[in-house]
């Protein structure tokens, strides 16, 4: 498999869910891009071939992750690493309170000897509630409160695209365009989520590590095993489980608004040994038409 680097560029602030309308995350998950990309795929008509280069594994993302300036972030390895030097009470606090490190840390951070003074997300960005307006005809006007996130000069999300050919990488990048302009997460009818897409520069150390046949394996996305797979996969693991719920996006789909199924997933940031294949899961609950999730992973080698 080959990789590549998309750098979300955002112009507006973003509305991601954390099932209230007044929060706001700063990332989004695997799952989410694809549900975003697959409405995109299906305005341009293109949705079988998204979905059956997906389900096959020849097409791959992770979850959507921080970038600041130059730096990639991934997330923290949900692994216990001995301290070299300990008693460093500030150390233990931020180290527990982080929930990513640039790539470049990494082989420190496995072998006990990364040294933190700040937090490196301390100037990420800036989360805000905005005030809004839900107007009714002949009816009084109800205020509501959205939160926000603003990304700061130079910051912003990458995703890593898995592909297997030109083909699969022309057919990702055409649908990431599409969504530049639609954007992702909600309130976009008020303007949120739209950015710009950059092509970014991988670096060696993360390619190095893409590439890496170690051992043990950092999950990059959101990804269920299949039942076939599970029980040997949870074998010498670290990992935490993940609710994934939400509403169903499709006019289609009912004639009111219909959840999905809840998905159990793994984290990104879990640790295997054994590797998996996972699926893209239908979680529709008595709608017209199936609904997907993806749960298909995307590792690197720690």
């Amino acid at each position: 498999m080959k990789y590549s680097i998309y750098k979300l560029e955002f112009q507006t602030g973003v509305h991601l869910g954390m099932g209230m309308l007044n929060e706001s995350e700063y990332t989004f998950r695997a799952d989410q891009l694809f549900s975003a990309l697959y409405i995109e795929a299906l305005k341009l008509k293109c949705e079988k071939e998204f979905y059956d280069c997906v389900k096959r594994g020849k097409l791959l993302f992770s979850d959507a992750f921080p970038y600041l300036g130059k730096t990639y972030m991934i997330p923290k390895p949900m692994l216990y690493v001995e301290p070299k030097v300990r008693g460093i009470s500030e150390q233990k606090k931020l180290f527990k309170k982080m929930k990513f490190i640039s790539i470049e840390q990494i082989e420190e951070f496995l072998n006990g000897t990364m040294n933190l003074s700040e937090d490196p997300m301390k100037n990420y960005g800036e989360y805000i509630q905005q005030s809004m307006a839900n107007v009714r005809r002949e009816e009084e006007t109800e205020p509501y409160r959205v939160g926000t996130f603003y990304f700061s000069k130079d910051n912003g999300l990458y995703v890593i695209v898995s592909y297997e050919s030109d083909t699969e990488r022309m057919l990702a990048e055409d649908l990431l365009e599409a969504l530049a302009y639609t954007g992702i997460g909600g309130k976009k009818s008020v303007g949120l989520g739209k950015f710009k897409l950059l092509k970014g520069k991988m670096s060696e150390c993360l390619l190095e590590h893409l590439n890496s046949n170690s051992k043990k394996k950092l999950l990059l996305s959101v990804a269920l095993p299949r039942d076939d797979e599970l029980d040997r996969v949870l074998k010498s693991s670290s990992y935490q489980l993940e609710k994934r719920s939400g509403f169903v996006a499709s006019s289609a789909y009912a004639d009111e608004w219909r959840k999905k199924k809840d998905l159990y997933v793994f984290a990104s940031g879990s640790c295997f040994v054994e590797l998996f294949e996972g699926d893209i899961y239908d979680v529709s609950d008595g709608g017209k038409h199936p609904v997907y999730r993806y749960a298909k992973p995307l590792f690197m080698g720690v």
